[in-house]
């Protein structure tokens, strides 16, 4: 079938699926208050019922699917979740987006379930700037869930870094070593203000050219790759051959390539990061609506929608925090722990 576009020929492909708003962490990009409202319980899909969504998007064409969370390996026997959504036809791409802490428990039946490829957030090696940045004291969980990762068979292992000035950007050259030793793919990315970033300001974004400088003062001469896919990050290689990724999405948006959707544990769907409105699916999907029905309203969503919101970020004279906590407390679809980096 011919690919689903949008209004600027985007097609849809990449479904980013939260199973869970809770985290285990408080990162302070994403999670900096002491507060937050939960979704409830009732609202949570059920395993048949993210499954089911799934088919539909994949009879749309979407062909790559990324669970996320909140913290993914909060949600109870999420390898049984993988090994549906490993079955569901037209899905070639089956990853996940964790913190790690967990991961040294559910690694191995991860592997066996389906999963094809994680990525863990790491922002440090340093334990004082983990409790920092996390306020929490599990880096040492982490680095062993990574190593779990690497004993279960995961080889197309990437490390996220989430880099913010004058708290881990030092780093940068000793977090690329690391991720060169396990044969992971380090990727940097710009502290973005979406969600619950309440704490972001321009002064503590560090840019795609900065962190370039950065590495190229330690290693030499970098290299940019050329680019294969729609995937967020730009890549460059390193003279012995290390590569690595950054996501620019505050200097260098990428709306023009964005062929990703996000889907809420409770069946909120977004077409944009910086979207503040979606479609509840869930509302449908259990007021009895057929697949086709289904199919049939994310496909107009889709083919209508004209969302740029970081190019249209980028273009403010004066950019602040995306919302104010109090916006967030109303409403925490619009959080990053409920919708999904």
């Amino acid at each position: 079938m011919p690919p689903l576009l949008d209004q600027h020929g985007r097609p849809l492909r990449n479904l980013r699926l939260s199973v869970t708003d809770r985290c285990n962490l408080r990162c302070q990009y994403c999670m900096p208050e002491e507060h937050y409202t939960w979704l409830p319980k009732g609202d949570v899909l059920s395993f048949e019922e993210v499954v089911r969504l799934v088919g539909v998007f994949a009879s749309l064409g979407v062909d790559k699917v990324r669970v996320t969370g909140g913290e993914p390996l909060l949600r109870a026997d999420l390898p049984v979740l993988v090994g549906m959504l490993a079955r569901v036809p037209g899905i070639a791409e089956l990853a996940m987006t964790s913190n790690g802490v967990l991961l040294r428990e559910h690694a191995a039946a991860l592997r066996a379930a389906g999963l094809q490829r994680i990525t863990v957030s790491l922002d440090t090696l340093d334990a004082a700037t983990f409790r920092l940045l996390a306020r929490r004291d599990d880096l040492s969980r982490v680095l062993d869930g990574i190593a779990a990762a690497r004993e279960a068979g995961f080889r197309d292992l990437k490390l996220d870094t989430v880099v913010i000035a004058g708290v881990n950007d030092g780093e940068l050259p000793a977090l690329l070593d690391y991720a060169r030793g396990i044969g992971a793919e380090l990727r940097c990315i710009e502290y973005m203000d979406v969600g619950g970033a309440t704490h972001w300001a321009p002064e503590r974004v560090v840019s795609r050219a900065r962190i370039l400088e950065r590495l190229s003062a330690a290693f030499g001469t970098i290299r940019a790759l050329p680019r294969t896919d729609s995937a967020p990050a730009e890549r460059f290689v390193l003279g012995d051959g290390t590569v690595f990724g950054i996501i620019a999405s505050v200097t260098q948006p990428f709306c023009a390539t964005c062929d990703r959707a996000r889907l809420t544990a409770d069946g909120m769907w977004f077409r944009c990061l910086y979207a503040v409105t979606g479609t509840d699916l869930r509302a449908l999907l259990r007021s009895g609506a057929s697949d086709a029905q289904l199919a049939a309203v994310i496909q107009s969503a889709w083919q209508a929608r004209r969302d740029r919101g970081a190019e249209e970020r980028a273009a403010l004279a004066d950019r602040r925090p995306l919302l104010p906590q109090a916006s967030l407390r109303q409403n925490p679809h619009l959080e990053m722990h409920t919708r999904g980096g």
